[in-house]
């Protein structure tokens, strides 16, 4: 069985949903030992700018970013089931994401409900997942209020992301029009979210915190705040659902002066290694991470090869990285050396129309 790879799109003239890829990694030349073969459109879908995988069922939910849905202000979240053997998705059904420009949505620890971070109205919403992989109603939704100091892009709430702790005990919210990271407690028997106390962690005014990932063991979180292009690390006191910042550092070389944000940020498997994306920079950047203090040192910086890499999916196995370039409609595949966590670009680039988000599906 293949391992397949999902792009998520934002839809127009170019794209129309979801495209499904093959990771070829054998029987090629030297050179270009790694390659996405394209297997065409995997389901038409407006905005399908996130996805989220539940591997054990082989489905695929994916937010419709969208600012009207059935008539009403809401975007909506797609519920798809995939074909084992082609990797075509058959869609399941539709819910409304109960708030405009859903942008991100997480499957909880034990695969029965869906957390959704709307970005436009600054909403946090839980849908049930039936045994089937369908979509239930929202059994709840939280509004954001209040702003922060950039004039532009912080008048309101902007929930850019959901994350869930390993004990699927607390759920945080990064709000980049708030400059907080909000915690929830989680309650993953009804699916509702009541605010913790402290109710968030806050990240210095302008920051713009986007996405936030756990190191595998639970102990240390990462927050990428797009517009100050920086990183914030957290110790995690687990039992207290509390996080305390222990050092925040540039995604950015000093000789660079130009325009940049950053967008995606994840944990090598091994818990050794940070990777996150810069948007302007056009650029990978890779920490290492120390074990101890979970704090994170520069290591360098691989360009992607095009412009607005987005978001980046890391192959489970850990063996291959993959960036959607969203600006030149391509997708760049890299090998992660397994000694060091260094990416090395196999140079073929698979076409994908405005891509936004890339996920890998390994075989069954």
């Amino acid at each position: 069985m293949p391992t397949f790879v999902y792009v998520g799109t934002y839809t127009g003239s170019k794209s129309k949903g979801i495209y499904l890829f093959r990771l070829q990694t054998e029987n090629l030349e030297v050179s270009q030992n790694i390659t996405l073969v394209p297997l065409g459109l995997a389901a038409e879908t407006s905005n399908p700018s996130f996805i989220e995988l539940d591997f054990k069922r082989r489905l695929l939910f994916a937010v419709n970013e969208l600012n009207e849905f059935e008539g009403k202000p809401t975007g909506a979240v797609s519920a798809f089931s995939i074909d084992r053997e082609t990797g075509m998705l058959r869609l399941l059904n539709q819910r409304p994401s109960m708030g405009t420009g859903p942008c991100h949505l997480v499957l909880d620890k034990e695969r029965r409900h869906l957390l959704v971070a709307n970005y436009g109205s600054g909403s946090v919403s839980v849908l049930p997942v039936g045994s089937d992989g369908r979509l239930g109603a929202a059994s709840d939704v939280v509004q954001h209020t209040g702003k922060s100091v950039d004039p532009d892009r912080q008048k309101g709430p902007h929930a850019h992301c959901v994350t869930l702790d390993l004990a699927n005990r607390f759920a945080f919210v990064c709000d980049l029009g708030l400059d907080k990271v909000l915690v929830y407690r989680f309650d993953a028997e009804h699916g509702k979210l009541t605010p913790h106390d402290p109710p968030f962690a806050p990240l210095k005014p302008g920051a713009g915190p986007r996405h936030m990932v756990f190191r595998p063991d639970g102990r240390f979180a990462y927050v990428v705040n797009e517009m100050s292009s920086t990183i914030t690390a957290f110790a995690y006191e687990s039992s207290a659902g509390v996080l305390r910042e222990r050092q925040t550092v540039s995604t950015l070389p000093e000789h660079f002066d130009g325009a940049n944000t950053t967008a995606e940020i994840d944990v090598h498997p091994s818990g050794k290694w940070l990777y996150v994306s810069n948007r302007g920079h056009n650029s990978v950047v890779l920490f290492n991470v120390d074990a101890d203090k979970g704090t994170l040192a520069y290591v360098e910086e691989q360009g992607t090869g095009g412009f607005k890499p987005r978001h980046f999916g890391i192959e489970p196995s850990a063996k291959h990285l993959a960036i959607g370039n969203q600006d030149s409609d391509t997708v760049l595949v890299a090998r992660i050396d397994a000694g060091n966590g260094r990416l090395k670009p196999s140079g073929v680039f698979a076409s994908a129309p405005s891509p936004v988000c890339v996920k890998f599906l390994p075989p069954p």
